[in-house]
């Protein structure tokens, strides 16, 4: 019977040590932390975003870097594959907005726990507070590993899946990238990604609070748009962020390296330029001796209408039928387009995940199996692979895990 090391225990080593277990492999689980799934505990806001529910083949348009890289994972081991698993595990799902899929009772505890149920299940051996130092190397074959306490523990093979360098509290501190290189392997150089996004404006501070929901994103590099998405998102003290802004930082990372960007936020985005001036008339007829400033707070929250006023470009005391068609409709293309500048990222400690990573030119697409060194695999984010929020990167982690589980021992 092969024995098979296991080198982290987040969502993707958990999975891979199931279905290695399950081909009757004697496999040994190994965690630095006092638990397993730290990371999977807060993500989705401690929801657990698990897959998402759309087609297989809109996957690879969600993956930001090196999508065809997992075709093969994607289609052997589906979204839908990852929904069956955990509902035949006790966990009952449901798919929000965007094809987002969560538990049904909106705690990632009940998707750590049925890991867990599966793992012991399976019979696989866990080893928590269990620190790897190094991979043990033999004749240029992965062998096993060595621990922090200097006990070697040896293996027919060897996976590694010790995540990226977001969240670092849980553990997230770039081991897997340093095994690697001390392995013979190219690792791409680590940004942060699915982030807040910071501005320039000392209007959006004051903003700090505000969620608004329903909102349209356009992000510009010059004349070329990078961005355009439709969504919910938040002022905070330093930019903007939620869900649309988090997808964005995919989007916008490697253009921002090189400059600040133009953004606009669509404050009215189902309404036609057209249809906000006849909205915005309507409001000046039924009122037109009151003071514009008492006017316009019927189309925005209270906090908003005070940064509107100082950008709007009509005067707030000026009464509403000495406002001309000009300064209206300039005010229309406000609401429609209200803008801030986008001067950098935050940083690890914001980021839901790691873009870069171990370079899958090297890696076997259809086994996870380094082409550098036998034996040895790495799954889910220590991979250079990343995607956008909505359950794409824990898809990558489920299959990549499921690949190398396949290909171990044989």
């Amino acid at each position: 019977m092969g024995r098979v090391l296991v080198v982290g225990g987040g969502p993707a080593g958990m999975m891979a040590a199931v279905f290695a277990a399950r081909r009757g492999l004697e496999v040994h689980l190994l965690e630095k932390n006092e638990k397993l799934g730290k990371k999977l505990y807060i993500t989705g806001k401690g929801r657990c975003n698990v897959t998402n529910a759309c087609d297989v083949e809109e996957l690879f348009p969600a993956v930001m870097t090196n999508s065809k890289f997992l075709y093969s994972a994607f289609y052997s081991f589906t979204n839908h594959d990852v929904m069956d698993f955990f509902e035949q595990s006790g966990v009952p799902l449901k798919t929000e907005r965007g094809g987002r899929v969560f538990p049904e009772s909106d705690h990632s505890s009940d998707i750590i726990r049925a890991l867990e149920r599966e793992l012991k299940k399976a019979g696989v051996k866990i080893h928590l507070h269990c620190e790897v130092k190094n991979i043990l190397v033999d004749e240029g074959e992965a062998r096993g590993v060595e621990l922090c306490d200097r006990t070697m523990m040896e293996a027919e093979d060897v996976i590694v899946a010790t995540g990226g360098l977001s969240y670092q509290s849980t553990g997230s501190t770039g081991d897997g990238y340093r095994f690697a290189k001390e392995t013979g392997h190219n690792v791409t150089e680590q940004k942060p990604s699915l982030v807040p996004l910071r501005t320039k404006e000392d209007y959006i501070p004051r903003l700090q609070g505000l969620s608004l929901k329903n909102t349209g994103l356009t992000i510009k590099n010059g004349k070329k748009i990078l961005y355009q998405d439709f969504g919910e998102m938040m002022f905070t003290h330093f930019g903007v962020t939620g869900p649309m802004i988090l997808s964005a930082s995919a989007h916008i990372g490697k253009a921002l390296e090189k400059g600040t960007l133009s953004a606009w936020l669509d404050l009215k985005p189902a309404l036609s330029h057209e249809q906000l001036d006849a909205r915005i008339l309507r409001e000046f007829e039924a009122a037109p001796n009151r003071q514009f400033k008492n006017v316009i707070g019927v189309l925005f929250p209270s906090s908003l209408t005070p940064v509107i006023l100082e950008l709007g470009g009509i005067s707030p005391e000026k009464v509403i039928h000495e406002i001309s068609r000009e300064e209206r409709k300039k005010f229309g293309d406000l609401i429609k387009a209200f803008p801030f500048t986008i001067t950098g990222m935050g940083e690890f400690k914001e980021a839901i995940i790691t873009r870069g990573g171990v370079s899958v030119k090297q890696i076997n697409p259809g086994t996870m199996e380094s082409k550098v060194m036998k034996h040895l695999y790495f799954i889910g984010e220590v991979l250079d692979l990343d995607a956008v929020t909505g359950g794409y990167n824990l898809q990558i982690a489920w299959s990549t895990a499921y690949a190398a589980a396949n290909a171990v021992g044989r």
